[in-house]
């Protein structure tokens, strides 16, 4: 039994001289040298007592020996688990006690923060910094370059992601060796990804759009990946030219428009352009076909399924829809009551099936069994409608994940934090349209009469307790909640009424 995912996109790559990570401010990276790297850290893993289906948990900034930490982590059959940089104390606590991994990588700086975290889940702590340093690193030079790859198969855990949802605690979605493979070479066929192409990688690696679809799929056709450490306009302008590729969240590209260097000439190598993890405004999509003479390819994912559509490579790239389902991907609209197939053209849930679909979530049979059918069928929580020729528009949400930025947040956690604060009545969070994040995210509290803490220190209490992207934009200090005849708070009055809140402000 082959390691899957190990030997398609790493493995192959053992004799390959070419450029693989390519940065600016460091020496380049061949393929050969990758893997050589990996297997010398996947000998620390198994050194610090990792066995096959053990997670590893890292919290740590982006760089190459973290994408290395990935493909080790494959190589020595462990399931990778990547958390957001953002993350508090108590968020990742919550995540390193439930998932119980074997072995946990952080920054330095999170060290004494971290360490008894790990030491109640009995986990090793390594750590990892933004130059590539940290005790993870520290043997490394010592270690083979070669690592006798330890068998997976199709169906064992890849990957373990936390995904956010409208009530509760965070879900572990589970993804498999096969999950992450068939996206791959779907993407890649595709989007028509080579060796020829250079992508520029400017997102995070610690959710779907930046560690499996961008590199995964770089790894699968050999492509060579300008790797930055994060957005910067100028960095990214300095790169288009001698790119072909750019993967990126609407952020990029309105922050891309803004800068008046941006033009037809500076992009005529280009060839792809593909937006994700928000919504892309249908006028961001059209500035930008105006000004470079390329229309920007969106497309639909989740965590828990990867990639489902796309808008297609030749032909339509249609602003305001994510195109039509992937090779091997099945995707239906159905009535949110009964689960029946509704006619094209009319809005309910959509649902996908393939074998992209995780396999469920981590040590919650009940909510795996409330969203993934007996037949395979993931309902996704999202409204949408198919157009007569079958490109698949996204209309909204059944539930009140915000999207900002590409991250999600759920309302719930952030009103939970306001809800406690001295002072605070009561309070209800929401997203509403923003050109430049997707959705903006916007608090309405109630305040206990004659006792009312200032707009400062609500933003202090939540800035302490939660990840900066969790932070509301805007809070309005309001006499009482809208709400219907049974008494649930009506948070799309709320959308409507402040709407323009953000743009206003």
């Amino acid at each position: 039994m082959a390691n899957h995912v190990y030997d398609h996109l790493i493995a192959r790559h053992a004799d390959n001289d070419a450029c693989f990570l390519k940065r600016d401010d460091a020496p380049a990276i061949s393929y050969a040298a990758f893997v050589g790297l990996v297997a010398q850290i996947a000998h620390v893993l198994r050194d610090a007592g990792l066995t096959p289906g053990d997670r590893v948990v890292v919290q740590a900034p982006k760089c190459v020996e973290m994408v290395a930490l990935y493909a080790a982590t494959l190589q020595a059959g462990g399931v990778f688990l990547p958390l957001n940089t953002a993350y508090k104390r108590d968020e990742v606590a919550y995540f390193v006690e439930d998932a119980t991994p074997r072995i946990v990588v952080c920054d330095p700086a999170s060290v004494e923060t971290l360490t008894g975290i790990a030491d109640r889940a009995g986990a090793i702590l390594l750590t990892l910094d933004a130059a590539g340093q940290g005790t993870l690193m520290a043997s490394v030079p010592d270690k083979p370059t070669t690592f006798d790859t330890v068998p997976r198969g199709p169906d064992d855990l890849a990957a373990l992601l936390y995904t956010s949802g409208t009530t509760g605690r965070s879900k572990g979605a589970m993804l498999t060796h096969d999950n992450l493979l068939s996206n791959t070479k779907a993407l890649t066929e595709l989007w028509r990804i080579t060796d020829a192409d250079t992508l520029i990688h400017a997102l995070p690696i610690f959710h779907t759009h930046g560690l499996f679809v961008a590199l995964n799929t770089s790894l699968y056709a050999g492509a060579c990946v300008h790797f930055m450490p994060g957005f910067s306009t100028d960095a990214i302008l300095a790169a288009v030219p001698e790119a072909t590729m750019l993967m990126g969240v609407p952020t990029f590209y309105t922050r891309l428009l803004a800068d008046h260097r941006l033009t037809r000439e500076m992009t005529s190598n280009m060839r792809l352009f593909v937006s994700g993890s928000a919504p892309l405004l249908a006028e961001t999509h059209i500035a930008f076909t105006q000004r470079t003479g390329h229309r920007i390819l969106e497309r639909y994912g989740m965590t828990e399924t990867n990639m489902n559509t796309s808008n297609p490579y030749d032909g339509d790239r249609r602003a305001g829809t994510v195109g039509k389902p992937l090779p091997g991907v099945e995707v239906i609209v159905t009535d949110p009551e009964t689960g029946q197939p509704l006619p094209q053209g009319e809005v309910g849930m959509i649902e996908v099936r393939g074998p992209n679909v995780f396999k469920g979530y981590w040590q919650m049979p009940d909510k795996t069994a409330a969203e993934l059918r007996e037949n395979g069928f993931f309902i996704t929580g999202d409204l949408g409608q198919f157009s007569e020729d079958g490109y698949l528009s996204i209309v909204g949400r059944s539930k009140d994940l915000i999207i900002t930025g590409g991250y999600n947040v759920y309302p719930k956690e952030v009103e939970d934090v306001l809800n406690d604060i001295d002072g605070v009545e009561e309070s209800a969070v929401f997203g509403v349209p923003d050109a430049d994040f997707g959705e903006a995210i916007i608090a309405a509290v109630v305040m206990v009469p004659g006792h009312a803490p200032t707009v400062e220190a609500l933003e202090n209490e939540v800035a302490d307790k939660l990840a900066r992207f969790k932070h509301p934009r805007r809070y309005e200090i309001i006499d009482a909640l809208p709400r219907n005849t049974m008494g649930k708070v009506q948070k799309n009055v709320l959308r409507d009424h402040y709407a323009g809140a953000v743009a206003a402000g």
